[in-house]
């Protein structure tokens, strides 16, 4: 016979009676703190009968089995009250659990109860559930943590304080880290955030004091702060936590997120810490180095990765931004030392490597840097070992567009575009890469026209996109089609105002010219605002003063840029300044750097061939 759905509910409803009644019978003192969690096991089949036989007396120690508090009219109530919560009356269901678990003094059943009343979307219920339980067991941490929750998700913030301050101090000190990373999750979530991050301060008002949870409690804090828009709040966290615990490494760490020219102070406690730490972690400094990186302070960032890999030279991340950067400041043979050590701690390394996703992506960048810096001293056939290299399907667009690079620049132009032709089109984002792609190999084989005319036809299909514009105004400015380049930046500006590229590149079209040199400077400027920290916008920055006869300013402003990033272009501009006040010395000196870099770039042998150098 087919048993009817009620029957099924009434058997459901049974299955969860029993095992309370289980777990109350097994809990002898549920109240008991630090206890583990009861546990559930299946009665265990009927043994057969044997003979009484006398026993040992047992141990003064063993506790005493208690009896079963449980009755016929509390398993009924039980019963009904889930039979009740289930059949669409959850209220009635929630009052019959939480009156049998007040009765009880079961924290399953309490438990049971806010499930039932979140289930009907009843906060204030839960949270009356949960504040039963506190009452009738008060050293629960379970019951205290829910009564948190439930508060935090009610935004009612500001009752949370006395059992936020209860529960940090029921946690072991080993455990605090995880507390308090959960307790910035959860109030991160409040609507009123600052609120949150003064209550979080409240409750912490011990742990902030002390010398062993200082900077991990005033890190918490200064992350709600953050959280709520306070920078200066969070940096003055930050700044206490580290005088609180100076070898705590989470102050450092949300002074990271604050580096910027607008916090000076952030940098540093960052500093502090990664000088007065022998121990200091090296994810912390790694994060350092990509902030700086993003910051384009590469010659910082580089100073510390080589700290780092002279310290621990056996982590093999720290090589491979070590090694990209040395690539970028065209330290190629240090470049080539680093990538390829990274490569071969990747490869010892990958048996236990937790992630080797990120692995395989590292190794992948590797390989075609090294093909890269092949190409750099005209070995073709090396770049395009190393490129072979490559099995990953996720770059295979990368890796053929350096083959199709290497190609071209042995004049086999057409076999090269073939190759980019080839490489699948998977989204509409692959398609314009892959046009990108072929254009650039036209204009690095000085086939201007024809790149040109690919983007005008590209671009009168797209007239809004930005990059299209942009690269065929640097096309035309090649051709010498000037009033077409500076109409597609006027454009581009329309398009893009916050394009600090297109202010840039028609500010120093003026600059170069010699041709209305006050708009320049307005244009490059404007350009500077947007992107303060860039050295190419600075160099024509300083070529526009220089233009304009301000050749103290120029200076200084360039050899700035050049400290930032030694670029064979802006070393040309530094190098013709200091040559036109008789500097030549110097002057000629960052032109031998500078040729060292890039002794075909375009700017440099122009200046030279005017100037009539050879350094």
């Amino acid at each position: 016979m087919i048993p009817s759905p009620r029957r099924h509910r009434l058997a459901a409803a049974a299955s969860l009676v029993l095992l309370a009644c289980a777990v109350h019978a097994q809990t002898s003192d549920p109240a008991a703190p630090n206890s583990p969690a009861p546990i559930i096991e299946r009665n265990a089949p009927p043994r057969p009968a044997v003979r009484p036989r006398v026993t040992a007396a047992k141990p003064a120690s063993e506790p005493a089995a208690q009896p079963s508090a449980l009755t016929a009219d509390l398993f009924y109530e039980i019963l009904m009250g889930e039979m009740t919560a289930r059949s669409g009356d959850p209220g009635s269901g929630y009052a019959l659990v939480l009156d049998a678990a007040r009765r009880l003094r079961d924290g399953k059943l309490f438990q049971r109860a806010v499930e039932i009343a979140l289930q009907s979307r009843s906060g204030d219920a839960a949270l009356a559930a949960a504040r039963a339980w506190q009452e009738a067991l008060p050293t629960s941490r379970d019951a205290r943590r829910i009564e948190l929750q439930i508060l935090i998700a009610l935004n009612r913030i500001g009752e949370t304080v006395e059992p936020l301050r209860a529960e940090v101090a029921a946690t072991s000190q080993i455990e605090r880290p995880l507390l308090m990373a959960v307790i910035a999750r959860n109030y991160s979530r409040a609507s009123d955030k600052k609120l949150a991050a003064s209550v979080v301060e409240r409750a912490l008002v011990d742990e902030l004091k002390s010398p062993t949870t200082g900077g991990l409690a005033w890190a918490t804090v200064g992350r709600l702060r953050l959280n709520a828009g306070d920078n200066s709040g969070a940096l003055e966290a930050a700044r206490k936590g580290q005088e609180v615990d100076p070898a705590s490494d989470a102050p450092p760490a949300l002074a990271l997120e604050l580096i910027d020219p607008s916090q000076p102070l952030a940098e540093p406690i960052v500093t502090r810490y990664l000088a007065s730490n022998t121990k200091a972690t090296p994810d912390l400094r790694i994060a350092y180095a990509r902030v700086l990186v993003e910051n384009r302070r590469y010659n910082d960032a580089q100073t510390q990765l080589q700290a780092l890999t002279t310290a621990r030279p056996e982590l093999a991340e720290p090589w491979l931004l070590l090694g990209s950067l040395q690539m970028q400041a065209k330290q190629d043979s240090a470049a080539e030392t680093s990538l390829k050590r990274y490569i071969d701690l990747s490869s010892s390394q990958s048996n236990r490597d937790t992630d080797a996703a990120d692995r395989k992506r590292g190794v992948t960048q590797a390989y075609l840097a090294l093909s890269q810096l092949a190409e750099r001293r005209k070995d073709l056939t090396g770049a395009e070992r190393w490129l072979s290299r490559i099995d990953s399907t996720e770059d295979l667009t990368i890796a053929q567009t350096r083959r199709a690079g290497l190609l071209a620049r042995q004049g086999k132009l057409p076999q090269a575009r073939e190759i980019i032709r080839a490489l699948p089109e998977r989204t509409a984002d692959d398609k314009k890469q892959k046009f990108l792609a072929e254009v650039q190999l036209l204009r690095d084989a000085k086939q201007y026209q024809a790149a040109y005319d690919m983007l005008a036809q590209a671009s009168a299909a797209a007239p809004d996109d930005g990059d299209l514009v942009y690269d065929q105004a640097m096309v035309a400015e090649k051709l010498n089609r000037l009033d077409d380049m500076e109409r597609l930046l006027r454009r581009l500006i329309q398009l893009k105002p916050e394009s600090q590229n297109a202010y840039n590149a028609l500010g120093y079209s003026f600059a170069d010219r010699k041709i209305r040199l006050d708009e320049a400077r307005t244009l490059i400027q404007k350009a500077v605002q947007l992107a303060p920290e860039d050295p190419f916008i600075a160099d024509s920055l300083g070529w526009v003063e220089f233009r304009l006869g301000n050749t103290a300013e120029a200076i200084r402003i360039l050899e700035a840029a050049y400290k930032t990033r030694p670029d064979p272009e802006i070393g040309a501009h530094f190098g013709e300044v200091l040559w036109s006040i008789g500097q030549k010395d110097r002057a000629v000196t960052i032109w031998k750097e500078a040729l060292l870099s890039d002794a075909e770039n375009e700017t440099l042998q122009e200046t030279l061939k005017r100037l009539r150098v050879k350094p």
